[in-house]
């Protein structure tokens, strides 16, 4: 009865969002997770732009952890589902809007970048993407997992990555707010090298709080393109930067 109460609340959930009719909801089943997706796939053999959403609503206004840390902001969603480019994928975190029995709080708290985290983000591009190229573009947390599943893991073939207001290097976001440190997640910081080498922009919002934009700009240092959107907070004011990131290709 549990159980399918969960999947009752996880479906209205789905036929809650508003996605354009091209736009196919889809989950994904990776060896740990399913995970949630909405796809727009008009040229198999193009480019694959995806959209990685971010931590979620993963703590309260009290700064504990969440029950389900479902997103309840629309940005990436937005973002995606205005971009009228052939092939484009809007990739949810682990949990969040369909639970996996694996699911716990520490899958989006302090391993919210757990090796089990990323590979399951990685088997979902994959297996949608396959061999074509893709465009990651990760927002908040998802930037850290657009970073790690294309370095930490090899297979995806990647063109660009584009951040916006991204958690490139969690251990100094977390000295910055003085928070625990995510002691059971992987760091891009261990894969600069690498994660350097790939084309790449960040826009930083000169209003956001939650990722100051030193903290990007301390990462990449002077090795990519940062792009400062004036009046942009974390999860607001980045209306302006739809159309750049929609022409890429």
């Amino acid at each position: 009865m549990f159980k399918i109460l969960l999947i009752s609340l996880f479906l209205s959930a789905c036929q809650s969002i508003s996605a354009p009719s091209e736009f196919s909801y889809r989950t994904i089943q990776t060896r740990n997770f399913e995970i949630a997706s909405w796809q727009k796939i008009n040229n198999p053999y193009g480019v694959y732009k995806i959209y990685i959403e971010g931590d979620g609503h993963a703590f309260n206004a009290h700064g504990h952890p969440t029950q389900d840390p479902t997103p309840q902001g629309t940005l990436v969603r937005e973002m995606a589902f205005s971009d009228k480019s052939p092939n484009v994928i809007y990739l949810a975190h682990p949990c969040q809007y369909i639970k996996s029995k694996i699911c716990s709080q520490r899958h989006w708290t302090s391993a919210r970048f757990a090796p089990e985290i990323i590979n399951a983000e990685y088997e979902a591009i994959k297996k949608i993407a396959k061999n074509n190229p893709v465009i990651l573009i990760g927002f908040s947390g998802g930037a850290q997992v657009a970073g790690l599943v294309a370095t930490a893991k090899n297979g995806i073939n990647v063109k660009k990555i584009i951040t916006i207001a991204g958690n490139l290097d969690h251990l100094a976001w977390t000295q910055y707010h003085q928070l625990p440190p995510l002691n059971e997640s992987m760091s891009l910081e261990n894969y600069q090298t690498q994660f350097l080498q790939i084309p790449q922009i960040h826009y930083v919002g000169d209003e956001d709080k939650i990722m100051p934009p030193h903290l990007i700009k301390n990462c990449v240092g002077a090795k990519a393109k940062v792009i400062t959107v004036k009046g942009a907070s974390h999860n607001n004011g980045w209306g302006s930067i739809f159309p750049a990131v929609h022409s890429e290709q």
